[in-house]
């Protein structure tokens, strides 16, 4: 099985396994324009910061503070946004992680896992996220659409991830508004920067584009402005001595 393969089923089997009692109780709804506000219409590119603990690629990142910390050091770099990895399996995130990021800093927070169910939007919502991902490879048929609808419901911005020509494709039939080009690969987990370069021409005017994986350093950016609004930089940012200094270079990209 693919990395994407194992992570999906351990998804379907932990949302199998849980009842009505492990939902939130209360339907918190968000402001959905607090994310894509942040992102749009700067003179340079935003930074979505990512937290995460481990890398499916890479392991255990180097040692890093407490989220709440990292959260502080990404908003005085300059972030636009903050992305928080909740998924333990390959990540070490929780929802705990997110919940502390939002009691620590008042930017946009994404909420990053492989959702396949409303009661995991209901979750994000609860959490203190305004936005959160969908991945088109992982969403086949009308789910993705339902899950769009779901996220409307609960006022929360959905990032929909694309792969390649057709995904992008994809989250454009069903109305995405916020479109993220991967340019890792989730089945072989390996990356190509140009996959972002190539494929972010192609989304209309209006459409938020954001590239992610692989951005490791302000020159990792060139060709990037222009193309799209906003970058998600992780592991780059998790392993940076001084992640403020990091993101304030990789802000300044023209």
């Amino acid at each position: 099985m693919s990395f994407l393969d194992q992570v999906l089923a351990t998804t379907r089997r932990q949302l199998a396994q849980r009842d009505d009692a492990d939902a939130p109780s209360a339907v918190v709804v968000r402001d959905p324009t607090r994310f894509p506000e942040a992102l749009r219409g700067r003179r340079r590119l935003s930074v979505i910061a990512e937290i995460k603990r481990r890398s499916p690629s890479r392991g255990r990142l180097a040692a890093c503070p407490s989220p709440a910390e990292q959260a502080r050091r990404y908003a005085a770099g300059g972030a636009a946004a903050i992305s928080v990895l909740t998924r333990a399996e390959g990540f070490g995130g929780s929802l705990d992680d997110l919940r502390e990021v939002r009691a620590t800093v008042d930017l946009p927070l994404l909420m990053k896992d492989f959702i396949l169910d409303e009661v995991q939007l209901r979750d994000a919502a609860d959490s203190g996220a305004d936005a959160v991902l969908l991945m088109v490879r992982c969403l086949p048929g009308k789910r993705l659409a339902e899950l769009l609808a779901a996220c409307e419901a609960l006022g929360l911005a959905a990032l929909v991830e694309a792969h390649d020509a057709a995904e992008l494709r994809r989250a454009l039939d069903v109305g995405a508004d916020i479109v993220g080009v991967n340019n890792r690969d989730l089945a072989t987990l390996e990356v190509d920067r140009s996959n972002a370069l190539d494929l972010l021409p192609a989304l209309p005017t209006g459409v938020i584009g954001i590239a992610e994986s692989g951005y490791g350093s302000a020159a990792d950016l060139v060709g990037l402005p222009g193309r799209c609004d906003a970058v998600l930089v992780g592991s780059a940012l998790m392993t940076a001595d001084d992640p403020a200094a990091l993101l304030e270079e990789m802000t300044s990209c023209e």
